[in-house]
């Protein structure tokens, strides 16, 4: 038989076992709620733009076309690896609130993809002629648009068209379910046409030409003149002004900033269609994007239109991402699909992440064929 003194030392033993075991089962308690609380802090954290190489593509959206038209596009871009869809309703609200649903089901972003200083078929803008931007020879995109028809150019500069324009930007921000606002042909015309679309419209463009240099309405005039105390309309060579190249890029870059705030005041990001790399959208478009308050760039790296070979692809993606070094903006390659074989579309996105780009967008997605939808589901395997 024990004593008692054994039977108070076993009693002992096993408290302080069980009081052991407690202690260790409280840690073990403790370590898994933190780290629960870890993931939650890391997920609500992890911005859907730093997502590990991403995929999006350009799309166009038709009010006409049926529910069963829109899931079946938005699940063949789930089932072949894409990530998050540019949609353009022409910055109709409500028909992307219709489609946001679909993207929640297949579990993709959706941006309301928007033409921002350009406005083809904008029927209020149409009804105010002088919102519209004046080239230097004084035709207005009113009823003289350069190159096509549809180049429609707001001036940026004129409270009216800014305003307008910015009222669009809060109206696509304000839709639940909507990832971002995205902007397009956020910049002046073309005073540069890519060279490889040159023979196309018959033309050679060695310097500035007049007709394709904008914005020369009384507003702009007078607003420059009133800082820098000269009249664009008397330089012999506009182009080599440097104050009056800065006080355009700040028009685009001002009204950029003021969507950035609208935005973000709607819990929206705020993404950009730019040209290839900074200095050429300067040179090119009077677009300094590199300047600018945005979330996320997607270049338009369209190498063939250039005349430039697919390494091209490489080179301009890594000059937007050493520009933007030092900001938050991330930059995702934009690629011409039509362009392409599927080999070639391997490589341009290879080229586009060795580079820096945080992601590919491809234009557009009713262009993909087949043997390229094979290349992008299988590209991360």
């Amino acid at each position: 038989m024990m004593t008692e003194n054994l039977k108070q030392s076993i009693k002992r033993s096993s408290s302080i076992l069980n009081y052991l075991i407690l202690v260790f089962c409280g840690i073990v308690l403790i370590a898994c709620n933190s780290n629960n609380k870890q993931v939650k802090v890391i997920k609500k954290q992890h911005s859907v733009l730093e997502k590990p190489f991403k995929f999006w593509v350009w799309s166009s959206a038709n009010a006409e076309s049926s529910d069963q038209d829109f899931d079946e596009e938005f699940k063949q871009y789930s089932m072949h690896g894409i990530d998050a869809v540019l949609v353009n309703t022409e910055a109709d609200a409500n028909l992307l609130a219709r489609l946001v649903p679909f993207a929640k089901k297949y579990d993709l972003e959706i941006h309301g993809w928007m033409f921002t200083i350009n406005r083809p078929n904008d029927q209020i803008a149409q009804q105010n002629p002088d919102w519209y931007a004046v080239s230097r020879d004084g035709k207005s995109c009113y009823d003289q648009p350069p190159y096509v028809g549809y180049y429609k150019w707001l001036c940026p500069t004129r409270k009216e068209s800014r305003n307008h324009i910015l009222s669009l930007v809060e109206g696509l921000a304000k839709i639940d379910g909507v990832t971002s606002v995205h902007l397009d042909y956020i910049r002046y015309s073309d005073i540069f046409l890519p060279i490889g679309l040159l023979p196309k419209y018959n033309l050679e463009q060695n310097h500035e030409l007049p007709e394709f240099d904008f914005c020369y309405c009384d507003v702009c005039l007078t607003e420059f003149s009133e800082i820098h105390h000269k009249n664009p309309k008397n330089f012999t060579n506009p182009a080599i002004d440097m104050e009056w190249k800065n006080f355009r890029l700040n028009k685009v870059k001002a009204i950029v900033d003021d969507a950035y705030e609208i935005a973000h005041a709607n819990n929206k990001d705020l993404t950009a269609a730019v040209f290839p790399y900074p200095e050429m959208a300067d040179h090119m478009v009077r677009q300094r994007w590199d300047k600018w308050n945005v979330d996320a760039v997607l270049p338009m790296i369209y190498h063939n239109f250039y005349n430039e070979e697919i390494d091209w692809i490489g080179y301009a993606t890594k000059q937007g991402f050493e520009d933007l070094k030092g900001k938050k903006t991330a930059l995702h390659t934009g690629v011409f699909v039509p362009s392409m074989s599927a080999k070639e579309l391997h490589t341009a996105i290879q080229l586009a992440k060795d580079n820096g780009a945080s992601g590919v967008s491809f234009f557009d997605g009713n262009a993909i064929t087949p043997e390229q939808w094979k290349v992008i589901s299988n590209f991360h395997k």
